[in-house]
């Protein structure tokens, strides 16, 4: 089965403020500031960091 990602992410949202009663205005923030994260300096450095992270947990290092 494939599903979008916007279209899991949108329901990932909606669950989210449903069930734990987050301010969908705090859902947006961190949404867009995500994307604008992701998409500056320092998102490679973040995702060195967890790819780094992730390995080390893993045994591979």
């Amino acid at each position: 089965m494939n599903v979008p990602l916007w279209f899991a992410i949108a329901i990932a949202a909606y669950l989210g403020v449903k069930l734990t009663r987050v301010p969908a205005w705090m859902v947006a923030v961190l949404l867009i500031a995500g994307f604008l994260l992701a998409h500056s300096f320092f998102g490679s450095l973040i995702g060195s960091g967890l790819n780094g992270g992730a390995s080390v947990l893993s045994g591979s290092k």
